[in-house]
């Protein structure tokens, strides 16, 4: 990492990041190019601070197809604050929380669908905890465990005094 006095290392300062990020975006690869998808999500932490998250969608299309070619793929999510005017020094900063790294996948099976739909996904937002949502449609539905090997964080926080 370029600016190490951006970088965050404390895992639970990471999980902070983790849990105001609304979207995480996924890079599968394809060829020459990445595909990026943007995806709701849901993490846990688990025993010795192992993060997973859960993405759910279509079991067709160009990302299923993808995740089932390859069980791997990198992730970014982030919080854009602002951009800052340095009037100082004539320059402008975006300040910003981010989160990156790769991670494995794995495909949940049928049997667990239900389980992790209910107590993960669904969940992870209050208002969604009792959304009475069709158990019918798990059978279309993929729902993909992200196991991560590497992660890393960077802030440009607001300086002190900014809106």
């Amino acid at each position: 990492m370029r600016r190490k006095d951006r970088e965050v290392t404390d895992f639970k300062k990471i999980v902070s990041i983790i849990d105001k990020c609304e979207i995480i975006r996924i890079g599968l690869a394809d060829g020459d190019f990445p595909y990026i998808v943007p995806l709701n999500f849901h993490y846990e932490v688990t025993e010795g601070n192992h993060l997973n998250f859960y993405i759910h969608g279509a079991m067709a299309g160009r990302k299923y197809e993808l995740m089932m070619k390859n069980k791997k793929c990198s992730f970014e999510m982030d919080i854009p604050l602002k951009i800052d005017y340095l009037y100082d020094c004539h320059d402008i900063t975006m300040r910003y929380e981010s989160v990156m790294g790769t991670a494995d996948l794995e495909f949940i099976k049928d049997e667990d669908k239900e389980h992790v739909m209910q107590e993960k996904i669904l969940s992870r937002h209050e208002e969604m905890s009792s959304f009475p949502w069709s158990r019918d449609s798990l059978k279309r539905c993929a729902i993909v465990k992200l196991s991560v090997n590497e992660i890393t964080a960077k802030v440009n926080p607001l300086s002190a005094g900014a809106d």
